[in-house]
């Protein structure tokens, strides 16, 4: 039997493969204008992310969900690697170099969460809202979050939080137990604040503290912890409304005066702003918009619950991270050090994404209505 038999390629997402391809360009092109020695790293994670993409696109979803404890084993162990043999860079151990291609293992632990979880999900389906089943699934995230909180990273801990709670509502958790627990959640979060905003807190690592200092009071962290971030809102203000012109020479430039460091990968939105101004901004933001959409699209019509969790959850992680990255640069949010999808730079990232859209994929050719 021919294994491609079941699928119909006319449901194969080619608008969602270019809408990805065409930011991954821009991203190319920006981080080439913030640091041109890094941008040919980022051609080569595009190409190698496409090939996955296209690979994993034509594997049934359903086989690779066979082996869900597999998937969460090893992120287990690519979370203690990194804690035991990771490089420490700035008091943070979160890579490690693999046939000279520095590897981010909590990018790809976000990839193989969503899959996990879309498999014990799916096998514990009729029984979601039970006391049994919540708890285990809160238990099985708390060692993924833990590993990566104590990196120390709390961006990418929260950023697993995010995707969870995404997961649990797609996967059919009952508002009688949303409600509630965001009730609880609320008030301990506000108390969490309390507490990593006295002096003698040890839950955060000092300049953890100090970013979120910097963001409530940014005055007084102008020169410091704040600078990047005030910064940040110079550059996307001075572009105007077209930009100042990929790889320009303006001697005003906030880019070409390195008042920002490493561009290239979380603020590559400032760059954008002032290089692309406000027309190219709405541009990403279409962009990734568009992403979002097509995975929720995909969601809706997918074929089963593991395949809705997978595409919600991809849907989840690109929306969530984006809102944050800019939140960051426009200073919204406090400092918090995570990617802008698909145009940051970053190899594993960018892989990362490449490959939970070719699973994407897989789930729409599998959907049940023509999308």
């Amino acid at each position: 039997m021919n294994i491609f038999e079941k699928y119909n390629f006319r449901r194969y997402g080619f608008f969602l493969v270019i809408t990805c391809i065409i930011a991954s360009i821009i991203g190319v092109l920006l981080i080439g204008s913030a640091k041109e020695g890094v941008q040919a790293k980022q051609i080569q994670g595009l190409v190698i992310g496409l090939v996955f993409m296209f690979i994993l696109s034509l594997i049934d979803y359903h086989f690779i969900l066979k082996f869900y404890w597999i998937l969460y084993a090893v992120s287990i162990a690519l979370l203690i690697a990194v804690r035991l043999y990771g490089a420490t860079v700035s008091g943070a151990a979160r890579w490690f170099t693999v046939f000279g291609i520095r590897f981010q293992p909590s990018e790809v632990v976000k990839i193989l969460l969503i899959l996990f979880y879309a498999q014990f999900i799916m096998r514990h389906r009729d029984n979601i809202n039970t006391f049994r089943i919540v708890i285990a699934c809160v238990l099985l995230i708390l060692p993924p979050f833990y590993l990566i909180f104590d990196q120390p990273d709390l961006s990418t801990s929260l950023m697993i939080v995010a995707i969870f709670a995404t997961i649990m509502l797609i996967g059919g958790l009952s508002f009688k137990i949303i409600i509630p627990a965001i009730a609880i959640i609320i008030p301990l979060v506000i108390l969490f604040l309390n507490i990593v905003m006295q002096p003698d807190q040890t839950i955060l690592n000092d300049y953890q503290q100090k970013r979120i200092l910097a963001w409530l009071q940014p005055d007084q962290y102008a020169s410091t912890e704040a600078y990047q971030q005030l910064n940040s809102i110079t550059a996307i203000g001075s572009g105007q409304l077209t930009g100042k012109g990929l790889n320009n020479n303006v001697i005003g430039s906030v880019k070409n005066g390195n008042f920002i460091s490493e561009a290239q990968t979380d603020f590559i939105f400032s760059i954008a702003g002032e290089e692309l101004g406000f027309i190219g901004c709405c541009g990403i933001i279409i962009l990734l918009f568009l992403i979002v959409l097509q995975c929720i699209f995909v969601a809706g019509r997918a074929a089963d619950t593991s395949g809705m969790i997978i595409a919600g959850g991809m849907a989840g992680l690109v929306g969530f991270q984006t809102f944050i990255n800019i939140g960051v640069t426009t200073m919204l949010l406090p400092d918090t050090g995570l990617p802008l999808p698909f145009f940051s730079y970053g190899q594993t990232s960018l892989v990362s994404l490449f490959i939970g859209i070719g699973i994407v994929l897989n789930v729409k050719l599998q959907s049940a209505d023509f999308i």
